[in-house]
């Protein structure tokens, strides 16, 4: 998995806008995971800690990735990304 965390204020845009405007160039980028403590079913469990984890969420988007990702592919996703870049 390639992961990115994005810093608004430098890059120009948050990790949502660049999250659908990959999407529109049929791209499958997600938000890092959500972290426990933050998913409905743990919501009566204590949690210490967090603030990492929530800005990973808050900030990180998951890039399309794998063994079957071709050097055609993997250009378009970084040209995709620095179209965005301010």
């Amino acid at each position: 998995m390639v992961c990115l965390a994005v810093d608004p204020a430098e890059f120009g845009a948050d990790r949502e806008t660049i999250r659908l405007a990959l999407e529109v160039e049929h791209m499958e980028v997600r938000p890092v995971w959500k972290p426990k403590h933050l998913q409905p079913v743990f919501h009566a469990w204590a949690s210490v800690g967090g603030r990492v984890a929530e800005a990973l969420f808050r900030d990180g988007l998951c890039l399309p990735s794998g063994a079957n990702l071709s050097a055609d592919d993997l250009s378009r996703v970084v040209e995709g990304v620095r179209r965005l870049v301010r």
